[in-house]
C-alpha cells in the first residue's frame, strides 16, 4: 500500500538537512535517517520535471519545509502576485510542515537582485512588512516563517534592533520566527553587539524553525557562505537559543561547496545532541 504524504498538520521535530540535488539518489533509492528535509521552493516552482517528481518522492517519507528566497517582502515594489501565484500551486500540490521567506527585499523597479539586501527597521518598514506577510498568509492559508538575514551595513536612521522588529512583525501578523543562529552570529560580530543580549527581544513562542550553518572569513567582515561546517562559536549560540526558545526543530543549512550526505547527517546529530544535553 502507498503511504501518505507528509500533512501540513504533522510537525517537524529534531534536526534536518537541506535537499540538494546532489543527494538525490540517495532519497530515491533508500531512506537516510533523518527527521525531515527543507528546500528552496522556487527550485520546483515548474510544473513537472525531475526535481519535482523527486520532492513529490521523498514527501511519502519526510515532513517538508518550503524555504523562499524571492518574494522580496520588503521592496517598495507591489508584492509579486506572479510568483505567490506559483508558491501557492507548490504548497497546495506538496503540503509542506512549514513554509518561510526572509526579512529582506530584493527587487525594485521591476527588476529582481540575486541577494538579500537587509531592510532598515524602522516603523515604517514594519507596517510594510506586516501588511505582507499578511497578504502572503492569506493568500495560502496559512502561517509563514521569517527569517533574520545575515547583514553587511546598517542603516543610520534605524529606530530599533532587527531582533525587536522581528518580535514587532510576529506579534503584528502573527507569523512565526525562523531564527538562523549563524546570521545571528554574523551580524553580532560585523556590527558589534551581544547576540545572547538580542535572543532576550525574541517571543520564544513564535520561534518555529531554527537554521545552523557555516560561514567564512572576508576581508573586513564575516561572510554567510553555508559553505562549511558550523563553528565552535554557533553551536555555543545555538545552546543559548535552545535554552531560550525550546525544543524547535533545526536546519543545517549548507548550499556551497556541498559535502557528502553522511557529512549533512553528521552535522544534523550533532543538533541532535545538543538538543539532547539542553533538555535532558
Amino acid at each position: 500500500m502507498k503511504k501518505r504524504a507528509a500533512r501540513s498538520n504533522q510537525p517537524v521535530s529534531g534536526a534536518g538537512i537541506g535537499l540538494r540535488a546532489c543527494h538525490y539518489r540517495h532519497f530515491l533509492e533508500g531512506r537516510p535517517h533523518i527527521g525531515w528535509l527543507e528546500v528552496h521552493s522556487e527550485n520546483y516552482f515548474g510544473d513537472g520535471g525531475y526535481d519535482l517528481h523527486v520532492l513529490e518522492h521523498v514527501r511519502r517519507d519526510y515532513p517538508l519545509s518550503l524555504h523562499g528566497v524571492g518574494l522580496s517582502l520588503g521592496s517598495a515594489d507591489s508584492l509579486r502576485e506572479r510568483h505567490l501565484a506559483r508558491l501557492q500551486r507548490l504548497v497546495e500540490r506538496i503540503e509542506p510542515a512549514l513554509v518561510s521567506e526572509h526579512l529582506c527585499w530584493g527587487a525594485v523597479g521591476g527588476r529582481h537582485f540575486n541577494d538579500l539586501l537587509p531592510l532598515p527597521c524602522t516603523r515604517e518598514a514594519l507596517d510594510l512588512m506586516v501588511t505582507r506577510v499578511e497578504q502572503v498568509q492569506s493568500a495560502l492559508g496559512r502561517t509563514i516563517l521569517i527569517e533574520n538575514i545575515a547583514s553587511y551595513l546598517r542603516y543610520r536612521h534605524e529606530e530599533m534592533p532587527e531582533f525587536e522588529f522581528l518580535a514587532a512583525l510576529a506579534r503584528a501578523s502573527g507569523c512565526g520566527i525562523l531564527l538562523d543562529v549563524n546570521n545571528l552570529y554574523v551580524n553580532a560580530v560585523n556590527h558589534g553587539f551581544d547576540p545572547a543580549e538580542a535572543l532576550q527581544a525574541l517571543p520564544t513562542d513564535a520561534v518555529c524553525e531554527i537554521h545552523l550553518a557555516g560561514h567564512t572569513q572576508g576581508d573586513e567582515c564575516l561572510i554567510d557562505d553555508h559553505g562549511s561546517r558550523v563553528i565552535d562559536p554557533v553551536w555555543m549560540l545555538y545552546g543559548a537559543a535552545c535554552r531560550r526558545c525550546g525544543n524547535v526543530p533545526t536546519l543545517i543549512e549548507w548550499d556551497t561547496n556541498i559535502p557528502a550526505l553522511d557529512v549533512l547527517l553528521a552535522e544534523a546529530s550533532k543538533a541532535e545532541s545538543v538538543m539532547e544535553t539542553v533538555y535532558a
